[in-house]
């Protein structure tokens, strides 16, 4: 970081953080799902550039030298926008936009800078010409007085911005540029962004004219940049705002700062707020405040500051008509140091519009640039620029909607590919491509520009899918839990009968129980009840209203050939499960990374796992010894958990891996239905990962096909195999017997379900290609879990879709496990949300596409350790219910979302699930008290079977 900037922000702390500002550290702007919305209506949209980066012909039709041309030695390999301005407007056209927004090239209207001398003809001509046609496209024009590009003249002869006398004659510039051009102008700049000019052009020397002298000269800079703008403004309000009805400002760059690592300490947050004082507030104070400088800033530089008088700050004070503001990859870069010194630079421009508003009155806002950058190598093909774009239009909408942040127009920074300043080159910023090695410059459209013409076309983002519907789900609709390996609990264990001693309590007068020699009982066999565990464990699934559990068999705890006690252990849970009227959903074989072994016996993990072909055979093996154990009390099972999650464990011989684990599920699924099926009546299936992907860049072909080339590897050589639908397993060396064994496995297609991302090509050169030749990612703008899981409801419909449309609608499909993470100890507001959002869409793909969707399960009961996917936290934390549980149970009341006005629960006989005890009746009426009233019976439960397990059988 540079010196100058360093003592912009190191000045003392010991003034206090003041302004209502302040508190966006400490109070964080309000949580939004926000994905989709419109902006206001009348809302401007528009597109921006700035002459030297475009207009080339730098000494064309007696142009004079600007200090840019000098700094850069008239490097001139341009957008040649002087030449080829109506390819410009033919480009704003194209977009669609309500505006363009350019600046003026000072020296192609006056050369020397002096505008009491005769303008050069050719330069206003142009610039009239560029405004007519605009008028004519009904675009508005917005036109920048100076964007940087001093006449060198002035720059000689006066030390340009550090002579008081230069902002004179720019008031005699901008006075011409009314008078000439402003009846057909409405929006006037009068300046852009002075504080990247005042630092780097006075400063440290990045910009142009590139002066590195006295540490107060960047401060004089914008003393006599801040005395220019006023200048301007008081002239066009006292001689042209009245027949001319326009409107001037100055435009404020700016970047928002946070403590770092969130440590929100008294003299964090006084670094941040001083921060955004010592950028954004250095120009916007005098314009948008008191007339004068931060206090801050004033205190730390007392005698190099320069002071305005009494006089100056009444006449600076007001002299713009809205707030202009630029937020763009130049701010950022300038403040990157800032981490140094307990702060990090984030791209969070909602913040930063927030701010403006309360600091500065809330004010009317146009935000005047607004983009990122890629490299010059990406060419027309942009697409991370497209999410970089649509989180900041996101962010604007978010300020806009929920915060009233009065926005009134959005200007995408830049129309075309230019000379990038003191980046040349090298960075590309334009909506339209030029390769300045052709001499024709063609304008060619990126993706970007195609999806920001869209965005203008809509006015921001319209939903995709169908809004809110009413409807019920069918009484056979399973509203599940899903769960992982539901691991053997022998202990606690209550030996209340099955203990033949007697004891006598206080006998001594120590409180303790003594036993009463002599004396035997009768005992009853050990019996369901004795695991304690069960009670409780099942006691908080029946409190959710769920009529289906899933959970997982632990392979390692039943094999070989099954311990006794373990095995009744299970089968005392299925007949809990029974009798308390709740259908369990068993997996055989739950894979998990938290195991060694990856859930497989040891011994066959040793001897290759999945590679080996023996597992094949003990996975049949302990398939059928679990049918017949407890099939009785099982009408669906889960052979294999996400195999195409399993098979990234192994990261060779993929494709054997997947063989075998086809393989295995297809012959328990014959051994089933030879055996099992006609006594047991079951249903057997295996459970596929099947998250949705959207091409990451819809306008591009090979994105397309990258979606399609992902889903039909993620799910199709799974289900392909099984179902039929292009594959029919010969993709993976099957023989011809086992594709006859393979075809027709599958009584229904269970899909687990979370997330939503975007594919694209795979494009790195690198041996870790992966299988399915793709590339994930994230859209940036999707609001995110703590574990950044996106919430894309609509995913799921179109996943279910999809899926419908490859295999027909024999079989049904179930979504055996969805969830997200949420950090909240009780009001799991993110939790609820996705729970509601995602039913919605299930509903929608029931109703509104005809898909045969039979269950949805929630992942998952109760979290293990930290705050995460349960709807209970985890017994280290006294399993208290999460918020979420009242919000499911209501919708498993109702099946789902009926109108106003028939919102009584739905009594489905044949789908009762026992769980309908007077407690949970008046918990689901009374859902405030749901968290105290569970909590107190999960305590007390607990505590009256610790003791009975603890004493034993006892007397007083």
């Amino acid at each position: 970081m540079s010196l100058v900037l360093r003592l912009l922000i190191l000045w003392g702390t010991s003034e206090k953080v003041q302004g209502k500002a302040s508190k966006l550290w400490l109070q964080p702007l309000n949580e939004t799902f926000l994905q989709t919305g419109e902006l206001p209506s009348g809302f401007l949209w528009g597109v921006g550039s700035a002459a030297f980066p475009t207009e080339g012909s730098w000494d064309a039709d007696g142009k004079g030298e600007s200090v840019w041309d000098r700094f850069t030695r008239h490097t001139d390999p341009s957008s040649n926008s002087y030449i080829q301005w109506e390819e410009d407007l033919e480009s704003v056209r194209y977009l669609g936009v309500n505006f363009y927004a350019f600046s003026l090239s000072w020296t192609r209207i006056f050369p020397d800078g002096n505008a009491k001398a005769h303008p050069n003809p050719a330069g206003v001509q142009h610039y009239r010409r560029l405004i007519g046609k605009l008028k004519e496209l009904q675009v508005e024009p917005v036109v920048t007085l100076f964007h940087w590009d001093l006449p060198q003249v002035l720059q000689e002869r006066f030390g340009g911005w550090l002579n008081r006398s230069t902002a004179d004659v720019f008031a005699d510039y901008a006075a011409f540029c009314f008078r000439t051009f402003g009846a057909e102008v409405r929006y006037w700049i009068t300046m852009h962004n002075p504080f990247l000019l005042a630092v780097q052009g006075y400063g440290t020397g990045a910009h142009a004219p590139g002066e590195t002298g006295d540490p107060a000269d960047p401060f004089i800079a914008a003393h006599n940049l801040l005395r220019a703008h006023a200048k301007a403004w008081h002239l066009y309000d006292k001689h042209f705002r009245r027949h001319q009805h326009g409107n001037v400002s100055i435009t404020l760059g700016s970047h928002w700062v946070e403590p770092l690592h969130g440590q929100a300490t008294p003299t964090n947050l006084e670094l941040c707020q001083k921060a955004m004082e010592a950028v954004i507030g250095w120009f916007a104070e005098p314009i948008y405040g008191s007339g004068d400088y931060p206090e801050s800033l004033k205190a730390s530089h007392r005698g190099v500051i320069p002071e305005f008088s009494a006089q100056e700050r009444l006449w600076i004070k007001g002299t713009a008509d809205f707030f202009s503001l630029a937020f763009g990859p130049e701010m950022l870069r300038v403040g990157q140091g800032l981490a140094r010194f307990g702060q990090t630079v984030k791209l969070d421009l909602r913040s930063v519009l927030v701010w403006v508003q309360q600091t500065y009155s809330d004010p009317q806002l146009l935000l005047a640039e607004s983009s990122w950058f890629s490299d010059a190598s990406v060419g027309v093909q942009d697409t991370k620029a497209i999410y970089l774009m649509k989180r900041f239009i996101m962010q604007v909408m978010q300020a806009v909607s929920v915060d009233g942040v009065r926005v009134f127009g959005y200007t995408a920074w830049t129309l075309l590919d230019g000379f990038e300043w003191n980046h040349g080159y090298s960075i590309r910023r334009g909506l339209f491509y030029i390769d300045f090695s052709e001499p024709e410059r063609r304008r060619l459209p990126k993706t970007s520009a195609h999806f920001y013409r869209r965005l203008v076309r809509d006015n921001g983002f319209p939903a995709e899918n169908t809004p809110h519907i009413e409807g019920r789900f069918p009484c056979d609709f399973q509203f599940g839990v899903s769960e992982s390996v539901l691991q053997v609990h022998l202990r606690p264990f209550s030996p209340q009968f099955t203990d033949p001693q007697l004891y006598r309590w206080n006998l001594s007068g120590d409180g303790t129980l003594s036993p009463v020699m002599g004396i035997l009982l009768h005992t009853r066999p050990v019996q369901c009840t004795d695991f304690l565990f069960i009670q409780r464990h099942l006691f908080l699934l029946g409190v959710t209203g769920s009529a289906h559990y899933r959970f997982a068999l632990d392979w390692t705890q039943l094999s070989p050939g099954g311990d006794p006690e373990k095995v009744r252990f299970y089968r005392c849970v299925l007949m809990e499960l029974q009798r308390r009227g709740i259908r369990p959903v068993v997996t055989l074989y739950h894979p998990s990374y938290r195991s060694p072994s990856l859930g497989l016996p040891e011994a066959l993990h040793a001897d290759g796992g999945w590679r080996n072909a023996s597992a094949v055979e003990a996975f049949v093996s302990y398939a059928a010894f679990c049918f017949h154990k407890f099939g009785e009390f099982v009408s669906t099972w889960i052979t294999v958990n996400e195999p195409n999650r399993l098979t990234e464990a192994y990261t060779e011989d993929r494709k054997t891996v997947v063989r075998n684990l086809l393989l295995a599920h297809a012959k328990a699924w014959r051994i089933y239905d030879e055996r099992f099926r006609q006594k047991q009546g079951g249903a057997v299936s295996l459970a596929i990962h099947a998250d949705w992907v959207e091409p990451a860049n819809p306008f591009l072909e090979s994105h397309k096909s990258a979606q399609q080339q992902f889903l039909a590897f993620e799910l199709g050589h799974l289900l392909d195999p099984l179902i039929g639908g292009g594959n029919e397993g010969r993709g993976n060396g099957f023989s011809k017997a086992e594709r006859a064994e393979l075809k027709g496995a599958l009584d229904f297609i269970a899909l687990n379900h979370f997330t939503t991302r975007l594919v694209a090509p795979w494009e790195n050169v690198k041996p870790q290609k992966p299988e399915h030749g793709c590339a994930l990612m994230t859209d940036i703008t999707w609001p995110a879990s703590h574990l950044r899981q996106a919430l894309v409801p609509w995913g799921l419909r179109k996943m279910l879709g999809w899926v419908r449309d490859r295999y027909g609608d024999r079989l049904p499909i179930i979504v055996m496990a969805t969830g997200v993470d949420d950090q909240a100890v009780h009001d799991d507001q993110l939790r609820q949300s996705y729970i509601r959002s995602y039913l919605q869409e299930a509903l929608k793909a029931r109703e509104l596409d005809g898909v045969n969707l039979r269950g949805f399960y929630i992942w998952k009961l109760q979290d293990h350790h930290d705050l995460q996917f349960g709807l209970f936290s985890s017994a280290a934390h006294h399993s208290q219910p999460k918020a979420s549980i009242s919000l499911y149970r209501d919708i498993i009341s109702h099946r789902g979302f009926p109108s106003a006005a028939d919102l009584r629960p739905l009594t489905c006989r044949d789908a009762d699930n026992g769980t309908s005890c007077e407690l949970c009746t008046r918990i689901a009426e009374n859902k405030p008290l749901l968290f105290f009233s569970i909590s107190l019976l999960i305590h007390t439960r607990t505590l009256f079977h610790w003791r009975k397990s603890y004493y034993g059988l006892w007397i007083c």
